[in-house]
């Protein structure tokens, strides 16, 4: 078990800076997901976690101790890479306890290890065999176990099914959920740029991007209360929908107008935001097919993608076709292209964001004249 601190760490190259003051709590146990697009610093942040990056300032804690200057070898850290760099002429046996060999474990210990380890990892009936003669998730889970056994305080996952193909992604994806279950106490942080991985696996996810967290929070509370616009675009699939709109009356339940038309909802805005523009979000998924006469949106059906089970429908509500309404709809509701359509969302479902990108559920009441 293990706690961890990170407080205003930079990291750069020369004159480049790739970390820009990170800030962020890691309680023992918890399963931390780093998201965003590349480039945005997630795997230089959880490399300077192991020590393969030095940090150019700021402090590093592993349970109360800086760990700064310690080396990855101190810090009581495992890491499971991309790539799964199994020794090809050894048995899976042997890939798992090389690291305990090289210490000098004694080998009841690492007979103990290597079977505790593969058996959690149903691994067991593997043991003697190559890496050649196993299966791309397979060798993925023998790196995972060669972590395993090393009885780390933290796992540091850095993107590892990105070698995997769609359906071995999602076995391994649950196996790696199994797990965390079989071990409660351990802490994990995973890199990732799947927000699928990112929604199923976290107990937190960090939102990164150009070096910065732009919010941390369950998968539940940044899907449903994204803090600014990159997150809320961000953080679903397809993206939501963002069009821009204005403030008609601000108050507990602000009356905005859009470029569909009107629409109410019951998210507070303060009175210095009367008259101002704003961007208007709503959810893909959050639409459907409005029944009577008043809708949210109305507009020409452009596009269909079925995908079975659900379509993307995409509706040109006056912005062009460049820049289409996207909703998802079940696969067996009959939509016509050309058609004209309505649709309409729970206002609970609806969001808001300031001129600055900002939701207006982040903002603090205005205090009141004195």
């Amino acid at each position: 078990m293990a706690d961890l601190t990170l407080r205003n760490v930079k990291k750069a190259y020369g004159s480049l800076n790739i970390l820009h003051g990170i800030d962020l709590d890691i309680e023992s146990g918890e399963f931390i997901v780093f998201v965003g697009p590349s480039g945005c610093g997630k795997s230089t942040l959880l490399r300077s976690i192991a020590g393969l990056e030095e940090i150019t300032s700021g402090d590093l804690s592993i349970d109360g101790e800086r760990v700064n200057d310690v080396p990855p070898s101190k810090r009581g850290i495992a890491m499971v890479f991309q790539s799964y760099a199994l020794y090809p002429h050894m048995t899976v046996y042997d890939n798992m306890a090389f690291s305990m060999k090289i210490a000098k474990e004694n080998k009841a210990e690492i007979d103990k290890r290597v079977k505790q380890a593969a058996e959690i990892l149903q691994l067991t009936k593997y043991l003697d065999r190559l890496p050649k003669a196993m299966s791309g998730g397979q060798r993925q889970r023998v790196a995972i176990g060669r972590a395993i056994v090393r009885n780390p305080k933290v796992f540091l996952f850095d993107e590892p099914l990105s070698n995997l193909d769609a359906a071995l992604r999602v076995a391994t994806r649950i196996e790696i959920a199994k797990l965390k279950e079989s071990m409660p106490n351990t802490t994990m942080i995973y890199v990732t740029h799947d927000q699928v991985e990112a929604m199923t696996l976290a107990d937190r996810i960090v939102v990164l991007k150009e070096g910065r967290i732009e919010q941390v929070g369950s998968p539940m509370e940044l899907y449903k209360r994204p803090g600014n616009l990159f997150v809320a675009q961000f953080i679903g699939s397809p993206a939501m929908n963002i069009l821009p709109g204005k403030v008609d009356k601000a108050g507990s339940n602000t009356a905005i107008t859009h470029i569909g038309g009107k629409a109410s909802v019951p998210i507070a805005t303060p009175a210095s935001a009367q008259g101002t523009e704003i961007s208007f979000g709503v959810r893909p998924e959050d639409l459907y097919v409005a029944k009577g006469k008043d809708s949210l949106f109305e507009g020409k059906v452009d596009y269909i993608e079925q995908l079975g089970e659900v379509q993307l429908v995409y509706v040109d509500i006056g912005r062009g076709i460049e820049l289409p309404l996207i909703a998802k709809l079940p696969g067996n509701v009959p939509i016509e292209r050309g058609a004209t359509m309505k649709l309409d969302a729970s206002a609970e479902d609806l969001h808001i964001f300031d001129a600055n990108g900002s939701s207006f559920l982040q903002h603090k009441p205005e205090a009141k004249a004195a």
